[in-house]
């Protein structure tokens, strides 16, 4: 087992779905004030991740990108990272669902926004698979791509 230096707060969540993350190498958050407050301080964008606990895709998302320790480190590199349950904030998850589909033409969980830090959206989308399939980007493409824009 591996020493990880990274620090991940959803251990002390409620939300099932959350907790399915606890033990990702990602830095996640949960949506909060110390989350936005780092986004700010620090000039990074947020990488908002929205899911919840009986959704397919969603496990598949967090085995093959989430548990990954070089994509986590992707994330915690450039992002803040927050993860919402859309059963606990249905209000978080409609406002960035509707910029998805604005933004995509479809929506659906889990769903990936990259925010400025004012909250603003910027890109977005839903399942990015691990690598390049069926014309989809790659998520570590993706995350380069918005890291250097």
């Amino acid at each position: 087992m591996s020493e990880h230096k990274h620090t991940n707060r959803l251990i002390n969540e409620t939300s099932p779905y959350l907790l399915q993350h606890a033990h990702n190498p990602v830095d996640w958050y949960p949506w909060g004030p110390e989350a936005l407050a780092k986004s700010r301080e620090e000039d990074r964008p947020i990488l908002l991740s929205v899911g919840y606990a009986a959704c397919h895709w969603c496990h598949v998302m967090e085995h093959e990108s989430f548990e990954n320790e070089a994509i986590a480190q992707l994330m915690n590199d450039h992002f803040v990272c927050i993860k919402v349950d859309r059963e606990e904030r249905p209000d978080i998850d409609s406002i960035y669902m509707n910029a998805v589909q604005m933004m995509t033409g479809h929506g659906g969980w889990p769903m990936t926004v990259f925010l400025m830090p004012d909250l603003k959206p910027f890109y977005g989308g839903t399942y990015y698979p691990p690598e390049p399939r069926h014309g989809m980007p790659g998520f570590p493409q993706v995350l380069m791509a918005i890291a250097d824009s």
